[in-house]
């Protein structure tokens, strides 16, 4: 079972999705407070289940509704996801991955891992 480690930052607080292995799955933004940390997990315990996935790494890719998981490339090449709520805010993000299947991996292992994770503070 993944788990949601809570962590404060120079700057506020932010939150990490670990997968079983203890693999960084998914990071969010850095919020003011911890009560916007906490409603920011919320969010994405319930729109990631649920989250289709859009690939804009293909030419004439379909537009998906939000929720939704972005795949796109990055600057130095990499692919990488954001999850975005169905107000089409960036909920979490994932590292850069050199392949597209370790993308879409993650993107699985954030769906199976956000529903029932526990929530820990660091």
């Amino acid at each position: 079972m993944g788990k949601f480690v809570i962590r404060e930052t120079k700057t506020g607080i932010k939150f990490d999705l670990k997968a079983t292995n203890g693999e960084v799955i998914a990071t969010s933004e850095v919020y003011s407070s911890a009560a916007s940390c906490n409603k920011g997990i919320a969010s994405v315990q319930r729109n990631a289940p649920i989250a289709a996935v859009e690939n804009q790494t293909v030419e004439g890719y379909a537009v998906e509704k939000h929720p939704k998981f972005e795949i796109y490339l990055d600057k130095a090449g990499e692919f990488r996801f954001r999850l975005k709520a169905t107000n089409g805010q960036i909920i979490a993000v994932s590292e850069g991955y050199k392949k597209l299947a370790s993308c879409q991996n993650g993107i699985e292992s954030v769906k199976k891992n956000a529903v029932d994770a526990k929530i820990v503070k660091e």
